[in-house]
């Protein structure tokens, strides 16, 4: 997984920092945060020291207090970068690191929806950014399309093959993450076709932890259950026993 690289530009060096996201770009929590999508996106792709995964951080060729030429996508996953630039920047910024973001997604909403698919969708190919992606969680209204997606073909982004299923629902490879995207009934969901498995959501996670722990009470009462009649009828027999010697006269 490797990008165009980026030349450093003159006073990349000096910490001058991105101003914080306007309300209007804040429109991951649902679709991106809420599932725990960045956390478990670590996980599958590991390497921590040097990836950076991360929702509605800034990503630009320089800081600007007006924001002009600043992006801020709903996931941003970059490889081989300096995740310790993060913090001192409040973005991610493309000389410093080296290379642009791997990959980018913005999720639709009323405020953005036309701008995702013109303005960002031409500054990230002015990025260099391998994929660029849009889900729009209302199946059409935001975006012209329930999940599209781009990949760079030297200077221009071509579009992304989407599949649709029977069922409705709408998916598209990433060969830059090796995962595939899919809107599925409104949600955005990963899934892994190596492992054919889907990456688990924390409402999922928390489901199955739940009904783990329902069971472990199950057996634990059904073990208790069973110990308690076992010392009953060692106590009746015991009983027994002793009521038998006692007619015995013994």
């Amino acid at each position: 997984m490797t990008t165009k690289p980026v030349t450093p530009q003159p006073g990349a060096g000096k910490i001058i920092r991105f101003p914080d996201a306007p309300p209007e770009e804040m429109t991951a929590y649902h679709h991106v945060n809420f599932p725990g999508y960045p956390g478990f996106l670590a996980l599958h792709f590991g390497s921590p020291e040097t990836t950076v995964i991360l929702s509605e951080i800034a990503a630009g060729l320089f800081p600007t207090a007006s924001r002009e030429g600043i992006r801020y996508p709903d996931l941003l996953i970059s490889f081989n970068a300096r995740p310790e630039l993060i913090i001192p920047r409040n973005g991610y910024l493309i000389p410093e690191q080296g290379k642009p973001p791997d990959f980018v997604l913005e999720v639709g909403s009323e405020s953005t929806g036309r701008i995702d698919e013109n303005q960002k969708r031409r500054d990230y190919a002015g990025f260099s950014v391998p994929e660029y992606w849009r889900f729009d969680p209302s199946g059409g209204t935001f975006h012209s399309t329930h999940l599209a997606g781009d990949r760079l073909v030297g200077e221009e982004y071509q579009p992304i093959p989407i599949q649709r299923s029977t069922e409705g629902h709408f998916r598209g490879h990433s060969n830059v993450l090796d995962l595939d995207l899919c809107w599925e009934d409104g949600q955005l969901r990963w899934y892994d076709p190596v492992a054919g498995r889907y990456l688990v959501t924390i409402p999922e996670e928390r489901e199955a932890l739940i009904a783990e722990t329902a069971r472990a009470d199950s057996e634990r009462d059904a073990r208790i259950a069973a110990e308690a009649r076992a010392g009953a009828e060692s106590a009746r027999a015991q009983h027994l026993e002793e009521e038998i010697r006692r007619l015995r006269g013994e």
